[in-house]
């Protein structure tokens, strides 16, 4: 060894030595009988001759002459020996024939990098040259790889196509194909991407437009959606098995477009199995499949919640005209009837909008899109009238119906928290929720002050859930109302403490009152009723006890709102009647007449003849004639006379006699537009302060934005509000704009 370190070593005889050796490789690779393979002192031998050669003074330094021999190697075994191979064969003999070729290459650039290591570590590194392995891997690519890359991406697609169609095929063999695909790009992704991939992508969009074009003739919608699903779900595996990981968004984007995006329309639309169809079906588990589908689309999903929109709004529309109908074939029966018939059709409702946010939360993973088309599919006919009741008005009495004692509505307490839920929640799709907040109100007044609120609980909870819906002043004065009820029941004991400690006072009559609060409680009428004698003591001690209490509080007696019991004493039996205050008062005047005049009731009532009518037809025309009316028609008139029926009896030893029930509903809705007037003053004058000056289209569409929470003002009141401001001096038109507004501090 020593002798070799020392004298100088020729090109071509160091090459003759490291040749022996290459040779000895590729025998080995190539698996032919020879001499055996080199030992580890064979190999140092070899690299002492490569280090020496390269170590050598110039003119002696063969680093570069070993650099191009040592490419020029590689070279000739391929040309020699790995390109026929390949030639000679086909398809899938050639596939595994190539993966044989690469795994020797490798192993040969392995082999032969460390035997000509010097090189890499001094003489490349000081040229910047390429490495001994870069320059290997860069032999098969240019003569191999180039050359066979179409044979084997065409016969590589041939086996995918086979491969869908149900053949087995072998994955493993695909996926050592691919992988040379990849490492011969040396670090870059261009080779797999545009000599197999691009290629693949056009084959698998050719191959399911095919398939997409037999199955949407041939199937049905869920059919095709399950074909559509098991091929994603299946090319999906199949980049798992042997495509590269960069492939799967592509593949898939490729076989959606196909399936899916190209056909959407068609395939959504089909006549007996579409969307309508599975929704009018309630096809569950295709539709879950059909938002799966269609998530993966980029806008996939809108057509889907369009028709979603439209089967929900053709639905609830077709509510709507039933209701009508049934209303109108029933103008003829009991109001009663018609009422119930009101009722059902809200609860009709209420079960649409369970079913259809059930989809949406089932179906449809509470994807926005759909929420949306839902809302806007509710807002389309819940804002629809039945019968000539607004659905505020519906769904108010629906509530009252719920929440007062004997209410046709037998539910468990959770059963009606679980509907007063539902109903706040439709709520939010109801326009004019400020006519729903009166009629409410209106009503809850009545179960309050008549005791006819079956839970307290119930009361409170809907009240809470009307506030987290529409916020704190919704319910304000309604949250009054039931405080004010607290507040009575408290006051009650102090007074009959107070009467029992003042028995000199004590009018000898059960009294109780509820004392209100103006501002929170509906607008009621008044009138100066004449009160009989033993009323006024009642009046009058209470009065005396609320001022040893507050002296600062004025109380405006409501007699329309008050009961009575009275205790009629007939010929058969005595019989207590529950009666209003003015009834009451009526039939105290028989105590010291026989017979009175219709004018003599008038006069000493001091009442409307309004009310004098109702009351008397109430007493004598009705269902229980406690009065007899002369003559004996059934309406009351200016010319009739009364007697106290002296032989009235009844079954029931206690008996309510109600009053004709007055129309509310103009005095509500008359109420409600006043207070909109209002409201739309205020907001104008609210926007024109912050703004200062402002055209009368932004003005209109910042109006209607803030107040859209309550209800939609109309474009006309709001032009005439805007009229009547600046007749008022809070605006003005400018001089030379008509359409633009100052506001004026």
């Amino acid at each position: 060894m020593a002798d070799q370190r020392n004298r100088v070593i020729g090109l071509d005889q160091g090459w003759e030595v490291l040749q022996r050796g290459i040779t000895k490789l590729i025998n080995s690779l190539e698996g032919r009988p020879g001499d055996k393979a080199f030992n580890s002192d064979g190999w140092s031998e070899m690299y002492t001759y490569v280090y020496n050669m390269c170590t050598q003074k110039p003119p002696n330094d063969h680093s570069q002459h070993l650099y191009d021999r040592y490419k020029e190697s590689f070279e000739v075994y391929i040309k020699n020996t790995v390109l026929p191979s390949l030639r000679e064969k086909h398809g899938e003999f050639m596939l595994k024939e190539l993966v044989q070729r690469w795994s020797n290459h490798k192993l040969m650039v392995r082999s032969m990098s460390r035997l000509f290591n010097y090189l890499d570590r001094f003489f490349i590194t000081r040229r910047s040259l390429p490495t001994l392995t870069e320059v290997g891997l860069t032999c098969f690519r240019d003569l191999v790889y180039q050359e066979m890359r179409n044979n084997v991406k065409d016969a590589v697609i041939a086996l995918i196509d086979r491969e869908r169609e149900g053949e087995q095929i072998d994955r493993t063999l695909l996926k050592n194909i691919l992988d040379i695909f990849v490492e011969i790009g040396m670090g870059s992704m261009d080779a797999y991407e545009m000599d197999f991939e691009a290629a693949m992508l056009q084959d698998t969009a050719a191959y399911y437009s095919r398939k997409s074009a037999k199955w949407i003739e041939e199937d049905s919608c869920p059919g095709y959606m399950l074909k559509a699903e098991d091929c994603l779900k299946r090319e999906k595996e199949r980049v798992g098995h042997y495509l590269h990981t960069s492939s799967e968004g592509k593949l898939l984007e490729r076989v959606q477009h196909e399936l899916l995006t190209k056909c959407e329309t068609q395939l959504l639309e089909k006549e007996h199995s579409g969307c309508h169809a599975l929704l009018r079906d309630d096809k569950v588990e295709d539709l879950s499949r059909m938002y799966r589908l269609f998530l993966r689309i980029t806008r996939g999903l809108e057509p889907v919640a369009a028709i979603f929109r439209q089967h929900v709004t053709d639905e609830g529309t077709a509510l709507v005209k039933q209701a009508e109908e049934a209303a109108s074939n029933k103008k003829a029966e009991k109001k009663d009837v018609v009422g119930a018939q009101e009722q059902a059709f809200v609860r009709r409702v209420l079960e649409l909008h369970d079913k259809y946010l059930q989809y949406v939360s089932e179906c449809f993973a509470n994807h926005s899109l759909f929420h949306k088309a839902l809302k806007e599919a509710f807002e389309v006919f819940c804002n629809k009238g039945v019968a000539g009741s607004t659905s505020a008005e519906l769904l108010a009495t629906f509530c009252d119906n719920l929440l007062k004692k004997g209410g046709s509505e037998k539910l468990s307490d959770e059963a009606i928290e679980d509907t007063l839920e539902k109903v706040v929640k439709l709520l939010a799709y109801i326009s004019d929720k400020d006519l729903f907040a009166e009629f409410y109100r209106k009503k809850l007044a009545r179960r309050l002050l008549f005791d006819k609120s079956a839970n307290e609980d119930h009361e409170k909870s809907i009240l809470t859930k009307l506030k987290q819906q529409c916020g704190g002043q919704f319910t304000s004065k309604m949250e009054g109302m039931v405080l004010d009820l607290t507040l009575a029941r408290d006051n009650q004991s102090p007074f009959e403490d107070y009467l029992r400690e003042n028995v000199a006072n004590n009018p000898g009559i059960d009294l109780t009152v509820t004392v209100l609060t103006t501002g929170f409680w509906p607008s009621y009428k008044t009138a100066d009723l004449a009160l009989p004698a033993e009323m006024v003591k009642c009046v009058e001690v209470f009065k005396e006890f609320y001022q040893i209490k507050t002296k600062h509080r004025k109380l405006t007696w409501m007699y329309s709102l008050g009961s009575c019991n009275v205790i009629g004493k007939f010929s058969p039996k005595s019989i207590e009647l529950i009666v209003t205050t003015y009834q009451a008062a009526a039939l105290l005047l028989f105590n010291s007449a026989d017979r009175l005049t219709y004018g003599d009731i008038k006069a000493q009532l001091n009442l409307t003849d309004e009310d004098v009518q109702r009351l008397l037809h109430s007493l004598s025309c009705a269902k229980y004639k406690i009065l007899l009316k002369d003559p004996a028609t059934k309406m009351v008139g200016p010319n009739d006379a009364f007697e106290f029926n002296e032989k009235f009896t009844d079954k029931m030893r206690r008996i309510k006699i109600p009053l004709p029930p007055m129309d509310e509903k103009k005095k509500v809705i008359e109420d409600v537009d006043k207070d909109r007037r209002y409201a739309i003053d205020a907001s104008i004058v609210r926007i024109m302060k912050s703004r200062k000056v402002l055209q009368y289209q932004q003005l209109v569409l910042e109006c209607i934005e803030q107040l859209g929470r309550m209800f939609k003002p109309d474009f006309k009141v709001i032009k005439k509000r805007i009229e009547d401001l600046i007749a008022r001096e809070y605006l003005e038109r400018d001089k030379d704009n008509p359409n633009m507004f100052r506001y004026l501090a």
